[in-house]
């Protein structure tokens, strides 16, 4: 499963690092009226209106996938194991030599005035 976690990032990363530049080259709406005036976008490979379209497009897609990325990083990282590899979830070991049950156990007894009492030779 550590593989597939690795593969979503590096999907993720690079959709992240693509719809960042493909944001970066896209008109904004205000310069819309400079296309108008012959400057701009108008002997492009798409025309005056397909390289808009087809950024926003393969932007709206990068983003969905960007989502859906995210999502499964999500899901895989809060699943849970099978078995746990924590020390403190696991029960305590009990020592051959000491009793099975905690009611067999001897508590020493604590004072009666609360105080550690030093014992004397």
């Amino acid at each position: 499963m550590n593989v597939i976690v690795n593969v979503i990032l590096a999907v993720q990363m690079l959709a992240a690092l693509v719809m960042i530049g493909l944001i970066l080259i896209q008109h904004g709406k205000g310069a819309d009226m400079g296309a108008a005036f012959g400057s701009g976008s108008s002997g492009s490979l798409f025309g005056a209106s397909g390289s808009a379209n087809f950024l926003s497009r393969t932007t709206a897609v990068l983003a969905a996938v960007f989502f859906v990325s995210t999502l499964a990083l999500a899901y895989f990282g809060n699943a849970r194991p099978a078995t746990s590899g924590s020390v403190l979830e696991a029960p305590a070991a009990v020592p051959s030599g000491a009793p099975a049950t905690p009611d067999a156990a001897v508590v020493p007894a604590m004072p009666a005035s609360g105080a550690a009492q030093i014992p004397t030779k």
